[in-house]
């Protein structure tokens, strides 16, 4: 969009105004449809288990989750990481999805395109892959060094805590009584 020219005459400069005032509404009228259809923005993941069904708006909140019954076959561990990691990975096709609208719609304003679409980058970022996550609770120990190097001492282990013993209290107390901090 280009300014108007002034200083010609009278005539040319009305048209210039009149020209450059219907180049503004246009470009207002275009923000105003991509701002409609990024408010309209909805992405819906399913798990690769077809367990989870996570559907989230353009903010990122979950507007939809669905478990399917095979869900009874596994721990709640379990379910609650695939529930987030579904939501996860839905929350993260938002910015291709808001990149598309402004593309198409304001595309001619790369500024405030990579401003928008940097900002959702920011906010719903890539997930780890799946295989990267922990399943089922089990936590391996890892130690770290260099494997190469034999003359590297282990780790000392710390040895186990004994149980405490238990008091007249814990029968009242359905978390096991005593402090979380001894």
């Amino acid at each position: 969009m280009s300014l108007p020219s002034f200083g010609g005459d009278g005539f040319r400069t009305e048209q210039e105004m009149t020209r450059w005032a219907a180049d503004v509404e246009a470009k207002a009228e275009r923000y105003r449809a991509m701002q409609a259809e990024v408010a309209a923005v909805a992405v819906t993941e399913v798990s690769r288990d077809d367990v989870v069904r996570v559907t989230v708006d353009t903010t990122g909140a979950v507007t939809a989750l669905e478990i399917s019954d095979r869900n009874r076959e596994m721990p709640g561990r379990e379910l609650s990481a695939l529930v987030l990691a579904t939501m996860r990975r839905a929350q993260s096709r938002i910015t291709e999805r808001v990149a598309e609208v402004m593309e198409r719609t304001v595309g001619d304003d790369p500024g405030t395109v990579a401003a928008v679409v940097g900002s959702y980058r920011e906010r719903f970022p890539e997930p780890e892959p799946e295989d990267v996550r922990h399943s089922g609770g089990h936590v391996e120990e890892m130690t770290l060094g260099r494997a190469d190097d034999p003359d590297d001492p282990p780790t000392p282990r710390r040895p186990p805590r004994r149980p405490r013993p238990e008091t007249e209290d814990d029968d009242d107390n359905p978390w096991g009584g005593g402090s979380i901090l001894s």
